[in-house]
């Protein structure tokens, strides 16, 4: 897709670095359903201040409910709000987002590796520039690679090299010129199952942005810390009694 779509080479491009952090939280709740909880945030440097750290961007939190229609398809919806803070450095102005999501991942599993391909619709809803709340709509298409290193499978003690690939289209932006292609996210990096419940993901994400009168790079570092089932698993270790006596009976 990217060789149809054709950018200004006289446009200005503009790069920021940026610590990106989330925190996810998994349930699973039965055999076919799933929730999740994601808290993050992220951090940028600007043109007056080249501390990354310096400046907080954004905050966010996803619900997350997930239905397990077959061992290949897997259907999602999502209810986020984003607190995008007033950074005028950076071009951003003040702008809280509500975001329903509806997504369908299909799995292609082989041994030693999982591909998959996401589709994703956004409806946003979101303040502008003006102050007003106004109704913005978004297509997302990627396509993940995880390869575990050291195992054929995903366990506790495995490594594994992780990449994606992502388009951003808005449907409801013109359909000629630079605005219809949102923008293009990479990403590279690894992670590691310090447990079956707990893992540890790092991750280097390139993001870029056309716009009618500049492009924006964004070359972000990604921490995410994925935790499963942690209530029940709180349980089990501060009254193990009680649950060796459960499975006793």
């Amino acid at each position: 897709m990217l060789l149809f779509l054709s950018f200004g080479a006289s446009a200005q491009t503009t790069s920021y670095t940026q610590l990106c952090n989330e925190l996810q939280f998994s349930r699973s709740i039965n055999d076919k359903w799933a929730g999740e909880l994601y808290l993050g945030g992220a951090f940028s440097n600007t043109p007056s201040d080249p501390r990354v750290l310096s400046t907080n961007i954004q905050r966010y939190f996803f619900l997350w409910g997930h239905y397990f229609l077959s061992p290949r398809w897997k259907l999602s919806a999502s209810f986020a709000y984003y607190n995008n803070k007033d950074v005028p450095d950076i071009g951003q102005y003040y702008s809280p987002e509500y975001r329903l999501t509806l997504q369908g991942t299909y799995y292609f599993h082989k041994t030693g590796y999982t591909l998959m391909t996401r589709m994703r619709g956004e409806f946003r809803y979101m303040m502008n520039a003006d102050g007003e709340y106004e109704d913005k709509y978004r297509y997302r298409q990627m396509l993940k690679f995880v390869k575990p290193i050291n195992s054929q499978v995903m366990r506790q003690g495995v490594v594994y090299f992780l990449t994606t690939e992502e388009l951003l289209l808005k449907p409801d932006a013109k359909t000629e010129g630079i605005t219809f292609f949102d923008r293009n996210r990479f990403e590279i990096g690894g992670g590691y199952l310090i447990t079956d419940n707990l893992q540890l993901e790092m991750a280097y994400l390139n993001e870029f942005v056309p716009r009618d009168d500049k492009n924006d790079l964004y070359n972000a570092l990604e921490l995410t810390l994925t935790l499963n089932n942690l209530l029940p698993n709180l349980k089990k270790h501060i009254f193990p009694k009680k649950e060796e006596e459960k499975l006793t009976d």
